[in-house]
């Protein structure tokens, strides 16, 4: 593949931010992840761990805040990524850098077949997409494959797939760095 057959969908960069809710004292300390992606900028997407994903309007961060008996916002913890979307016939391609706080943690690559809505079914075709330019670093398939293996795959399953990438960013920062000079 050629880099000059992708084409750039212009200025427009899509990100997606991350934001972590946890419980109040005394509550259950159950974390509630809310997210917005600007693929889809009037929603709001709030995934609850180990949970179901709940969609509602860009209005739900108000809501939020004004249940501050119940849930409390970590602020430190809010995560990004940003890029580019690319086109390459019927494949979109979005390259970003994943950020916490000011600091580069480290690169996303979302690939979305337009023809097929069951994820599934096109699965090998993804997967041979992105081992042309991603070659041995190819992941396997989604967890939210297993789950949900011919139903319509929507923006909820993206996200859950977002906050899986950000759990294991943050995971690696949380981890000791030894040996580096």
């Amino acid at each position: 593949m050629h880099i000059t057959m992708l084409k750039d969908l212009g200025p427009p960069a899509w990100g997606k931010l991350h934001e972590q809710w946890g419980g109040a004292a005394g509550q259950s300390g159950k974390l509630m992840y809310v997210m917005h992606n600007s693929e889809h900028p009037l929603s709001c997407f709030a995934l609850f761990e180990n949970g179901p994903c709940l969609i509602a309007d860009t209005n739900f961060d108000v809501l939020m805040v004004k249940l501050k008996g119940f849930f409390q916002s970590a602020k430190a913890s809010k995560i990004e990524t940003r890029g580019t979307r690319y086109q390459y016939c019927d494949f979109l391609v979005k390259v970003g850098t994943v950020t916490m706080g000011p600091s580069a943690r480290g690169i996303s690559v979302e690939v979305e077949y337009g023809p097929c809505v069951v994820a599934s079914d096109c699965w090998n075709l993804l997967l041979e997409f992105l081992q042309s330019f991603l070659g041995s670093h190819t992941p396997g398939a989604p967890a939210v494959f297993g789950n949900r293996h011919d139903m319509v795959y929507g923006p909820a399953d993206t996200m859950v797939q977002y906050m899986e990438l950000f759990n294991k960013i943050r995971k690696q920062q949380q981890l000791p760095v030894a040996g580096i000079r």
